[in-house]
């Protein structure tokens, strides 16, 4: 049910990768972060246990799809999952693929900049969203195949 002033009720969220009945996947359009997703339920939840087991599974297959893709196409040193929610209390994931010369590296991307990244570094991540964005679609139609 969509909810009055919920920002991902109101909006995509980001840049839209694809999208069904039960959830979409979005590419954050943040500058530093290049191949930042979200995975979000379409239906306004604010917890996982709010979910049954069957779109419980479903919506993090899909958040392990989206990882796959990101560790496939753009070798990150450590991807970072997160589901917040404090500030939009409706249920979505953060799939952040970390670099060990991004901005904030070792840090959450929310905690302490440790560094300004080369723009060379970003340019080269920013050319891979096009083919993440094909193969986040590839890794998810894979799992409704029988």
């Amino acid at each position: 049910m969509k909810q009055p002033a919920c920002e991902l009720c109101d909006a995509e969220g980001g840049r839209l990768v694809l999208s069904d009945e039960w959830l979409r996947v979005v590419l954050v359009d943040d500058p530093e972060f290049p191949g930042f997703a979200r995975v979000i339920w379409n239906e306004h939840v604010r917890e996982m246990s709010d979910l049954g087991p069957g779109e419980q599974q479903r919506l993090m297959l899909t958040v392990f799809a989206v990882e796959r893709a990101q560790r496939a196409v753009l070798a990150p040193a450590k991807v970072n999952l997160a589901s917040l929610g404090n500030v939009t209390p409706h249920l979505h994931w953060h799939v952040i693929p970390r670099f060990t010369d991004d901005s904030h590296f070792p840090q959450p991307v929310w905690g302490q900049r440790q560094r300004t990244p080369s723009s060379g570094a970003l340019d080269s991540r920013r050319a891979l969203l096009g083919g993440l964005r094909r193969r986040i679609a590839e890794e998810v139609a894979r799992l409704r195949q029988p």
